[in-house]
């Protein structure tokens, strides 16, 4: 829980001394000087399902990391939903995981934020204390092969052309 609350803290931290809005100039994912094996876990998700992150390998793999407190988090939803639309048949997966709330919270804010990817659930923030993360929303990219290559703090517009261009791009290299 104590985990929980710092991340809480450190994303207000981020809304009031960077710019979050998705719809800044620059959409991009930036690299990881220092690219890492991607800590696997397995998460239900809110729709009852298991997801482990190696049932992805030979994928790329975004893994968000966000929560229906964060206003930012809340602000990247419909561009994460429209980009699920794009690359959900391109062998490009969206793992949303939610840190630290129940399935019946997470309900209730898609309702109002209707999405259709999955939405593991990190309730005791396990997953979260894997990954060097310091506010929500964080997202990294994982490439096929399993490494966390690149890393995006703050809000994006993951529907722009740039960052769906990136995502084939890893997907391309990997082959």
């Amino acid at each position: 829980m104590k985990f929980i609350i710092s991340i809480w803290l450190a994303a207000v931290l981020l809304i009031l001394t960077t710019n979050v809005n998705a719809d800044n100039d620059n959409q991009t994912l930036p690299k990881l000087a220092e690219p890492f094996i991607a800590p696997d876990f397995t998460l239900k998700g809110e729709d009852g399902n298991t997801y482990r992150l190696k049932d992805y390998r030979g994928k790329v793999v975004i893994l968000n990391f966000w929560a229906t407190w964060c206003p930012p988090c809340r602000e990247e939803m419909p561009s994460m939903e429209r980009a699920w639309h794009q690359i959900k048949d391109k062998g490009i997966v969206m793992l949303g995981i939610n840190v630290g709330e129940d399935a019946d919270t997470i309900f209730e804010f898609t309702g109002q934020y209707p999405m259709t990817f999955p939405l593991p659930m990190d309730i005791n923030g396990e997953v979260v204390e894997q990954y060097p993360i310091r506010g929500l929303p964080t997202t990294y990219i994982i490439d096929p092969a399993g490494m966390a290559t690149h890393r995006a703090v703050g809000s994006r517009a993951w529907d722009a052309p740039e960052i769906l261009q990136q995502l084939e791009e890893l997907k391309t290299k990997s082959r």
